[in-house]
């Protein structure tokens, strides 16, 4: 059998189907990465003509990790599906037979591995990592894919703040074949970031992204990695029974809630964890509202007894992959509920039917995060009346209203605290203020209730039409 003849080196100028090469911007052990351009005579590739763009090119010269090759044809399967501001706009693709190619847009920002040795950050900076990342992450997870490789230097930023995820030769995605898990018996990831569950080859569990979150999250808080970075499966191992050491511990001014945010991350259970990247986000939005457990208060790694336990429990048999896991599985199990409940002038009848709605949905849906929402109409100008005929504050009476509507609803379910939570909205709108907090927050169910027609209503369009119209998910309008 005759080899095929080694393929010349890339150099700026050179054109492959239709893509001129500008200049390389990285040279990786993996692959390389060139500024391109269409060079316009491609007529299905117009659209990109005004897009910056970049081609990856894997590294081929023999003698590879099998491991790297079947993982840039993972990313070659994968991109295509993915869409929205937080992945790169997949532009073409070139077979292994020719010349292997992704191109994508490119993401002008930078990447969040620099920020790693400035650490420890400062705390609003690490907030506004962690709101961007999980909100990501939820978005991926919404389109099927577990990322499974999280770390900083996949993480970029487009000039506005949004976070964009690159890199996708490690993930799975639930309806496409798993070609890592077919052809290797080893755990696949990158070492301080994996999850336990990677670490026992379980790949199709979105709650290990959220590990990996974690990891970036404690390493940005504390300078240190909570792992440290094992470059063996025994090493590798030792995440499933070892208990990091606190934030506090090592950075005093680290808040409770913030180490109760981390440390619930790095649980080694992922039924302990943060159940989806939109609730994770939430908490980083409201940290008043997170619940705090022994975890916000822990100074140790705990007593010798407790570790030894976790030690034999780690030696016990590996986690059953579950084959109706998925990157949405969880968030079907864990969504967002949304109650808006116009709390100063609905009629009674209307909010117990609107509590017994919501009771219904809850039961169905053991694992959801309800969010109670009212909203306080304001003017479009400034010089609102922001306190009643009594002199006491409108937000404040609202807030006190929607906690006394939602109390014997939080009582009949046992409702946790941290699993509820309250939201006064101001606006001139309250249609477009309930749209925007549901997409903000990528909330799944916005359950509300609607007064009786009028012809004024019919003509104006009443709020909740206009919310089941705008919004782009589940609306559930309760009636009397």
């Amino acid at each position: 059998m005759v080899s095929p003849a080694p393929r010349p080196p890339l150099a700026p100028g050179q054109i492959i189907d239709g893509f001129r090469l500008v200049e390389m911007l990285h040279e990786g052990g993996m692959a390389h990465v060139w500024a391109c351009e269409s060079d316009g005579s491609n007529p299905d590739r117009t659209g990109s003509a005004d897009l910056p763009l970049v081609m990856k090119v894997p590294r081929i010269k023999g003698g590879e990790d099998p491991a790297t090759i079947v993982g840039f044809e993972v990313e070659q399967m994968i991109m295509p599906t993915l869409s929205g501001p937080h992945v790169p706009r997949f532009v073409a693709r070139g077979d292994f037979s020719s010349q292997p190619y992704i191109v994508m847009e490119r993401i002008a920002g930078h990447s969040l591995r620099p920020r790693l040795a400035a650490a420890p950050l400062p705390l609003e900076e690490i907030t506004r990592i962690g709101i961007g990342v999980a909100t990501a992450l939820h978005e991926l997870h919404r389109q099927k894919l577990v990322h499974l490789d999280v770390k900083p230097s996949n993480v970029m930023f487009r000039p506005d703040g949004t976070v964009v995820m690159v890199d996708f030769g490690l993930s799975r995605h639930d309806q496409l074949p798993d070609l890592l898990d077919e052809e290797f018996s080893l755990p696949i990831g990158t070492g301080p970031y994996m999850s336990p569950e990677q670490v026992q080859f379980v790949r199709n569990d979105a709650r290990s992204d959220l590990f990996a979150l974690g990891v970036m999250l404690y390493h940005f808080t504390t300078g240190a990695r909570p792992f440290g970075a094992p470059e063996t499966v025994r090493g590798l191992r030792r995440r499933l029974h070892t208990v990091p050491v606190p934030p506090r511990a090592l950075r005093p001014d680290c808040p409770p809630w913030l180490q109760e945010i981390i440390l619930r991350c790095l649980e080694v259970d992922p039924e302990q964890r943060w159940q989806t990247g939109a609730q994770l986000a939430w908490a980083f939005k409201d940290p008043k509202q997170v619940r705090l457990t022994e975890r916000a208060v822990r100074n140790d790694t705990g007593r010798r007894i407790d570790r030894l336990r976790r030690w034999f429990a780690a030696i016990g048999p590996a986690r059953r992959r579950d084959p109706a896991q998925g990157a949405t599985s969880q968030i079907m199990k864990s969504p967002i509920v949304v109650a808006a409940v116009d709390v100063d002038s609905a009629a009674p009848g209307l909010l117990d039917q609107l509590s017994e709605t919501v009771r219904r949905v809850l039961v169905m849906e053991p694992g959801a995060r309800l969010a109670c929402v009212s909203v306080m109409r304001t003017g479009r100008i400034a010089g609102d009346d922001l306190v009643d005929a009594a002199g006491e504050s409108r937000h404040v009476k609202q807030l006190v209203g929607l906690k006394h509507w939602a109390r014997p609803l939080a009582r009949t379910l046992s409702l946790a605290e941290g699993q509820v939570t309250f939201h006064v909205l101001e606006a001139p709108e309250p249609a477009a203020a309930i749209v925007e907090f549901a997409q903000r927050n990528q909330v799944d169910h916005i359950v509300m209730g609607a007064r009786g027609n009028s012809a004024l209503r019919r003509y104006l369009g009443s709020v909740s039409s206009q919310v089941v119209a705008q919004a782009e998910c589940t609306v559930t309008v309760v009636r009397e």
